[in-house]
């Protein structure tokens, strides 16, 4: 340390790093740090160590530490909380109220009646009777293994969220592909969405919300799996032909006209590859908010690996992985349908 004690030295502020007072309890790795190099003979001292602030505080006091930093966010964040949770509560409360009246469902309404209602809208989403009988086959299976209660949670919650997700993701993503200045600033906050791990999602809810709470849970699902919706959403928009919207123009559309009868049946197929990713993510996030008091086959894992129950942990990873590709031949059967719509429309133009 002898090298920054020189370097504060030579700045002339020696005296500003020995008036302050944020000196502080040592922690633990800085007592072995001391005990090291009182060991060593003080020739620990003379190494030169990257300038970090632990390194710096070492040659001055007045310099904060690592843990400084880290204690400073989160006192920053426990002043605002209660002014945070005031805001959001109000805003988030329906989320609640959607989510427990999805589980309400899957609780009263009798199994065979959700299986029958599940079934219908398979086949009415993707019109293929092969989808039909892998749905059923699979519904068969969790119904074999006891699994399918815990199944049908995991999809009301995966369901109630996804509508979320699109109900608030696709006007996003259209006013991004109106405004190229709203996409430049909506574009690191995405980048931050989707690259955020997701056990971090959970860190600032748990301190916001009870973990009794179903928006807890539903929140962190909702921005983890929102930014495929929106992105794709601005990429199809953006990606219409522009003499398509100038023939539109030509015939004296207004610009909601071309919106929703020119440029979102275009972009359709984009969006629905938003839907089917933002599916796919919501199933992902679902098992971490397990946690959190998320119900479904995550409670199951988790308690596989809280328990050591290596079986129980195998056998509801394997159902998630089976609801997962149930979500996914779905969607894709309607993309299908809807690229199979639009085609002989443009065919005909």
């Amino acid at each position: 340390m002898a090298f920054y004690d020189g370097l504060f030295n030579q700045l002339g502020l020696r005296g500003w790093c020995d008036a302050s007072n944020s000196t502080g309890p040592m922690s633990m790795a800085e007592l072995l740090k001391k005990a090291k190099e009182a060991n060593e003979g003080g020739q620990a001292s003379a190494d030169t160590p990257f300038p970090s602030l632990d390194a710096l505080h070492d040659a001055c006091r007045a310099v904060p530490r690592t843990r400084d930093l880290t204690t400073g966010i989160e006192d920053s964040f426990l002043h605002i909380r209660v002014a945070l949770k005031t805001v959001l509560d109000p805003l988030t409360q329906p989320l609640s109220w959607l989510l427990d009246f999805s589980l309400k469902v899957v609780d009263v309404v009798p199994w065979w009646a959700l299986v029958i209602a599940l079934l219908l809208l398979v086949y009415f989403a993707s019109r293929s009777w092969s989808i039909l009988a892998l749905v059923a086959a699979t519904l068969l299976l969790f119904g074999f293994i006891d699994h399918l209660h815990y199944a049908l949670q995991t999809m009301a919650i995966v369901f109630t969220c996804t509508f979320i997700c699109i109900l608030i993701g696709i006007p996003i993503g259209i006013l991004m592909a109106k405004s190229n200045r709203l996409e430049k600033l909506s574009l690191p906050v995405l980048d931050m969405l989707q690259t955020l791990p997701s056990f971090v999602y959970l860190i600032p809810l748990i301190f916001l919300f009870s973990v009794t709470e179903s928006k807890l849970y539903g929140i962190a699902i909702i921005l983890y799996a929102i930014v495929p919706v929106i992105r794709l959403t601005n990429l199809g928009i953006r990606m219409v032909d522009g003499n398509v919207g100038e023939a539109a123009d030509a015939f004296g559309m207004d610009r909601w006209q071309k919106l929703f009868k020119v440029e979102m049946p275009l972009a359709l197929p984009s969006i629905m590859a938003g839907v089917n990713q933002t599916i796919m993510m919501a199933l992902s996030m679902v098992v971490i908010a397990s946690l959190v008091s998320a119900p479904g086959l995550g409670v199951l894992v988790l308690r596989g690996i809280n328990n050591l129950e290596l079986g129980t942990g195998l056998v509801a990873g394997f159902g998630i992985v089976l609801l997962a590709i149930m979500f996914d031949r779905v969607s894709k059967a309607s993309m299908a349908r809807v690229n199979g719509t639009l085609q002989p429309r443009e065919e005909g133009r």
